[in-house]
């Protein structure tokens, strides 16, 4: 049976400050306090598909908005808009393979601690198999 997302499409603009063409995340499956699941449909149009594959870079920025994803459900919750937030470290990103064309991404993301605006994360990028996993820190500018 299909998990229904708790936002997806068009209604993920409102937890994400991106927009096309770099909107790296269409669906906000799950969502606790301590992490999330999050999903995209690889399309032949997304900016970071090349030779019918996700690209690595697009594989980091997918896990990036999954973060913001996160983040800015929480803000929803607040009433209030998705925060801006950056790329600081990127570590241990092993990539076992690039998805193909018409694949979804399932991603599950554990945020592993937050201070003073900065937040580590682990998460782990399935299509069916686990494509990609590694760690990630984010900076939330208020």
């Amino acid at each position: 049976m299909e998990e229904t997302p708790l936002f997806s499409g068009e209604q993920i603009y409102g937890l994400i400050p991106q927009r096309p063409p770099v909107v790296m995340v269409d669906s906000l499956y799950r969502y606790d306090g301590d992490g999330a699941v999050t999903g995209l449909t690889v399309l032949p149009d997304n900016i970071f598909v090349e030779d019918g594959r996700f690209t690595e870079s697009g594989l980091v920025e997918h896990v990036a908005q999954s973060a913001a994803a996160f983040a800015g459900y929480g803000t929803f919750k607040e009433g209030c808009p998705p925060k801006l937030g950056y790329i600081a470290e990127v570590k241990k990103f092993r990539i076992r393979r690039l998805p193909a064309v018409g694949e979804s991404l399932r991603t599950e993301l554990r945020i592993l601690g937050s201070a003073a605006g900065m937040s580590l994360l682990s998460a782990e990028v399935y299509a069916g198999d686990m494509v990609a996993s590694g760690q990630m820190k984010i900076f939330i500018k208020e």
